[in-house]
C-alpha cells in the first residue's frame, strides 16, 4: 500500500512539471507584468520556467521588462509571430521589428517575425528598425 501512495504522489509530481507552453485564454488571461488582460494574439508571449510555470504576457516588451525585474530561471521564451500568429515560435531565434506602424499593446511598437526575409519585407514596406533577441532586450535595459 505503501509503494502505490509513493508511486501515486510521484506521478502527481511529474505530471504537474510539464515544460509546455500553456494555451492563452484571450480576453480573459491576464498579463503577468502588467495585469492587463492579453487581447491581442499578435502580441503575446510567454516564459516557462524551468518547473513547467507559465507566466503570461500582453506584450513582448512585458516579457522583456519583466525579466530585468525578476531572476526567472525560463526554459522556454515564447512570442507569437506578427504576420501567422497560430503558435509559439522560439524568442530567441525570432526577429524583432520596432516601426511606428505596429501598435502593440503597450506603446512600444513592437512584434517579432519568425525569419529574417519576412522581418525585411515588413521593413521596405512600413520602416523599422531590425533587432534580435540579445539586442531586443538590450533596448528595454
Amino acid at each position: 500500500m505503501k509503494k502505490i501512495i509513493i508511486y501515486i504522489i510521484s506521478m502527481v509530481i511529474f505530471v504537474s512539471c510539464k515544460i509546455e507552453p500553456k494555451e492563452i485564454n484571450f480576453g480573459q488571461d491576464a498579463c503577468y507584468y502588467c495585469k492587463m488582460t492579453i487581447v491581442d494574439k499578435p502580441f503575446a508571449s510567454e516564459i516557462v520556467n524551468s518547473k513547467g510555470k507559465v507566466y503570461m504576457y500582453d506584450a513582448i516588451e512585458c516579457m522583456i521588462k519583466n525579466l530585468k525585474d525578476e531572476k526567472l530561471t525560463a526554459k522556454m521564451y515564447l512570442v507569437y509571430d506578427f504576420k501567422n500568429p497560430n503558435q509559439f515560435i522560439n524568442a530567441k531565434e525570432s526577429y524583432y521589428v520596432i516601426s511606428d506602424k505596429i501598435k502593440s499593446p503597450m506603446g512600444e511598437n513592437l512584434a517579432a517575425f519568425n525569419n529574417k526575409s519576412s522581418v525585411q519585407n515588413f521593413i521596405e514596406n512600413n520602416g523599422g528598425k531590425l533587432y534580435n533577441w540579445e539586442e531586443i532586450k538590450n533596448h528595454f535595459k
